[in-house]
């Protein structure tokens, strides 16, 4: 039976991922932030806005509530408006990860066999925290390609560099 190890592991990996993004971000300029590769791309920023949407309505009152609040209009996550700035997006983004974290980190080993709903699905809280996870996790892997590529030239590792795995393995820690 999974145990608070997982629980603790999970933030852990929650906020390695955010990290990566972060770092990812700070590489790029408000052009790139908000450039896509195609007609219909997705952006950072609008990665930036359907994550921080998906958090805020799955996260709020997890355990007690469908986490697709009648308040979240998921569609209008992936358009931009005039409101929509790197400094509010952002802010939303900081916002939606607290609630991960809050509502993740004092779960204990017997809420991880609970039973939450996702657009009226049951999912054991083990399996919601998971799907949230891989679905974080790939959204974060957008968000460092596209920053990548937008950086170019410029770009600074977010690992260990190619050609140097050696110098990394006589001193682990450096490039993570």
């Amino acid at each position: 039976m999974p145990d608070e190890a997982y629980v603790q592991l999970v933030v852990r990996e929650l906020t390695r991922q955010k990290k990566l993004a972060d770092r990812a971000m700070v590489q790029v300029g408000d052009a790139a932030f908000t450039a896509t590769l195609g007609d219909d791309g997705n952006s950072i920023a609008v990665i930036v806005k359907h994550l921080a949407g998906n958090m805020r309505s799955r996260w709020r009152d997890f355990l007690t509530s469908d986490g697709e609040k009648p308040d979240r209009h998921r569609d209008t996550e992936f358009y931009l408006t005039p409101e929509d700035t790197r400094e509010s997006l952002l802010q939303r983004w900081e916002a939606g990860w607290q609630l991960v974290v809050d509502a993740i980190s004092p779960l204990s080993a017997d809420d991880l066999d609970r039973t939450v709903t996702i657009r009226g699905e049951p999912f054991t809280v083990l399996q919601a925290v998971s799907r949230q996870l891989t679905h974080y996790s790939y959204h974060v892997g957008q968000i460092v390609l596209l920053a990548r590529h937008h950086a170019g030239g410029e770009w600074q590792s977010l690992s260990i560099p190619r050609g140097q795995s050696t110098a990394f393995n006589e001193k682990p820690g450096k490039y993570l």
